[in-house]
């Protein structure tokens, strides 16, 4: 999934983007309140995080853009602030969740988590789709109960079409969900990522469909 990570830190940003980088997401980085909001005016993102106190134009007032254009992307909420009134702020501004700095990166993935699952209709916790099985939590898929070797990109890939099973998905929202903005991904290098996945997924009973025009769809094999 790409994410937006809204942090002025230097350190923290790049620490925190090597990190959820390795779980699989693709993340920008938007160091000030004035870049982030015109990033979330025109790319799409599955989660934000943001943090409160940036230069330029303060969280608060970034989440508060955010939500009177209409985006309802989930946004974790960043902060050294420990007083009761800032976190009721911006809950009340359409923050989801709210996490205080320090923080131990273990808490943040798992919100990360929670969150993404939450906006796509999995509380449980697990996505299915027939036989293929994907457990968030531990970044795993298995096919009739056996894991399936993916590479990251694979697996990338294969994860935006499980949580749009049985909806088309372009080739640009898929390459905008997999890449960074400072990153490409040719046609050709989506063709190469489904193609693999079809020849892993075969006899499964699960299957990438090809919608001329409108991209792949994953479903169940009729």
């Amino acid at each position: 999934m790409r994410l937006l990570l809204v942090e002025d830190n230097h350190d923290i940003a790049t620490w925190l983007q090597k990190a959820l980088s390795a779980a699989g997401h693709a993340v920008d980085i938007a160091p000030d309140g004035v870049q982030a909001d015109q990033l979330l005016a025109y790319e799409p993102y599955s989660l934000v995080i943001l943090d409160i106190g940036l230069p330029r134009m303060d969280g608060f007032e970034v989440l508060k853009r955010l939500r009177r254009r209409g985006n309802r992307v989930p946004v974790l909420v960043l902060t050294a602030q420990s007083g009761i009134d800032a976190r009721v702020h911006g809950l009340d501004l359409g923050a989801d969740d709210y996490l205080g700095k320090p923080f131990e990166l273990a808490e943040l993935e798992a919100r990360v988590r929670a969150l993404l699952r939450r906006a796509q209709g999995s509380e449980g916790g697990v996505l299915q789709c027939g036989e293929l099985v994907f457990e968030p939590a531990h970044k795993r898929f298995a096919v009739c109960g056996q894991p399936l070797a993916l590479t990251p990109r694979e697996m990338a890939v294969l994860e935006v079409l499980l949580y749009r099973q049985g909806k088309p998905v372009s080739k640009e929202v898929l390459a905008d969900q997999i890449v960074r903005l400072d990153q490409d991904l040719s046609p050709d290098a989506m063709e190469i990522y489904v193609h693999r996945l079809r020849k892993k997924l075969a006899g499964s009973g699960v299957a990438i469909l090809t919608l001329r025009g409108l991209g792949y769809m994953l479903d169940v094999a009729k």
